[in-house]
Order: C-alpha cells, then structure tokens, then sequence
C-alpha cells in the first residue's frame, strides 16, 4: 500500500487539491458536497499523472540517484500493476470532477493528465521546451476549481493560473540544474543538459524569477484582490526575485538550493495572502 501511495507522489496531489480549492473559494464557491468531490477527482487526477509518469519513465528514474529508490525501479511494483494502477486513477479522477463540477472543469482536468503524461513526459527527452508543458499542466488545478464553481474563466481566473505557471518555471530550472548530472544520466534533454554552461538556464531563471512579481500583482488589478495585497506580494515577490538573480548570477548550486527552497514557501504565501486577505 506504501508503494502504491509513493507512485501517487501524495504531496503533490495535495497540492493540486489545495489549490483547486483556493480557485473555487476565489470564485465564490460554497463550502458543498460537490467541493468535497471536486477536490478528490482533482487528486486522483494528479495522482494519475505521478503514477503513469513513473510507469514511463522507471528504467530513467533507476539511473538518477534521486529517484533510484522509487517502487518501480526497486521492483517493489510490478510495471503492469502501477501501468493499471494510474490508468485507473486517469479515468476515475476526471469523471468524478465532471460529475462534481460540471463539464468544463471536468475538459480541464483531462487535458491537465493528457499535457502531463502525453506531453511532457515523453518530451523531456527530445526537447528542453517540454518544461513549459509540464507548467502549464501544473498550473490547471486552479482553473479547475474556478470552473466548477461556476465561474467563468476570465481575467481573474487566469492571473491564478499565471503566477502558478511561471513559479514553476525557477522552482523546476534550479532543480534541473542542482540535479543536471542526473538528468544527463538518465538522457533527459533539460535545459542544463542541452546547455551545460548554465547560461539560458540563468537567463530563464532571471525572466520567471522577475515575472512573477507584476504576475503576483495582478489579482489587485482586475478585482481579485484589496490593493492591501499588492504590497504583501511585492514584498515576496521582491524577496523571491532577489534570489532568483542571485542564483542566475553566480549559478551555484548552494544558490539555485537556496532559490528552491525558497520556492517550495512562495507559493503558499501567494495564494495564503489571496485566501485569507486580498478578498
């Protein structure tokens, strides 16, 4: 059963969840029996995209010193059951969000696993582009939850899927790059394998990094947040810039560490601010 919960890769289905709510909650939804539902299909959905994600890439991730230990490249799961296992939790997760929230969270949550296992996944080993991909389905959950509370998907909607996809961006270069041995391993084309002198990962790092902070603002431009908030997210925002540049800079890897560390906190923040006080 551990195995079976390590191949969901559970931290991040709860963070697809969280954020599913923060959409709904942002959007107006009532604290219902159909949030309660929307939430589960959107995790299972998540968990599906971890679990078939690994089922691709097991003999990869057996080469990576960070992922050597997983249940399929241990052998602790058989590649038929986890294959079965995240197919299953594909159908399910989806068709719990369409019967829960309607049909267009329920087309977005499909095209999140599709963008992510079809997409991404294969991508990473032909083109560093596939990063961009793999955010844009990172960044759905919120969309997702706005829709099924039955708002529509406007500029609101749309400065939370924003601020969640160019997040991702530093927050996944500074792993790449920290982890850049391994993913050449492995024959993943990232960034810092196609372009080991660091350079377009600094600079991409540099961009997102500074970004992010009129993408933080903007919910105070377009009526999704008090202008009081604004000056909270231009302090994050700020702090986070600051050591995205430090990192571009000298593209340590006690720098680029210390940039995703930093990014695991900023998103919390952001979207704690949005919940709690920028309404």
């Amino acid at each position: 059963m551990r195995d079976y919960l390590q191949l969901a890769k559970p931290r991040i289905a709860l963070m697809a969840a969280l954020t599913t709510w923060l959409g709904w909650a942002l959007a107006g939804g009532a604290a219902t029996p159909a949030l309660l539902f929307v939430l589960l299909g959107t995790a299972l959905s998540a968990a599906a995209c971890g679990a078939l994600n690994q089922s691709l890439e097991r003999v990869e991730d057996g080469l990576m010193s960070r992922t050597k230990n997983r249940p399929l490249p241990m052998g602790r799961v058989a590649p038929g059951g986890a294959l079965l296992y995240g197919l299953a939790l594909a159908l399910i997760g989806p068709a719990v969000v369409w019967a829960a929230g309607g049909k267009v969270a329920g087309a977005l949550t499909i095209a999140t696993i599709v963008l992510y296992v079809l997409v991404y996944t294969p991508l990473k080993k032909v083109t560093p582009q596939t990063t961009w991909f793999g955010a844009a389905a990172g960044a759905l959950p919120p969309l997702i939850g706005w829709a099924a509370a039955g708002g529509a998907l406007d500029a609101r909607a749309w400065t939370l899927f924003t601020i969640q996809f160019l997040w991702q961006i530093p927050h996944f270069l500074a792993l790449f790059w920290i982890y850049r041995e391994d993913y050449a391993r492995a024959g993943f084309k990232v960034m810092p394998v196609v372009h080991p002198d660091g350079g377009t990962t600094a600079v991409q790092i540099a961009i997102h990094s500074f970004t992010l902070l009129p993408a933080t603002i903007a919910p105070a431009l377009v009526g999704l947040a008090r202008p009081g908030y604004a000056l909270g997210a231009f302090a994050v925002s700020g702090s986070f810039l600051l050591l995205g540049l430090r990192a571009s800079w000298t593209m340590s890897v006690l720098d680029n560490r210390r940039l995703f560390l930093a990014s695991l906190a900023f998103l919390p923040l952001i979207f704690g601010m949005l919940l709690f006080g920028g309404v």
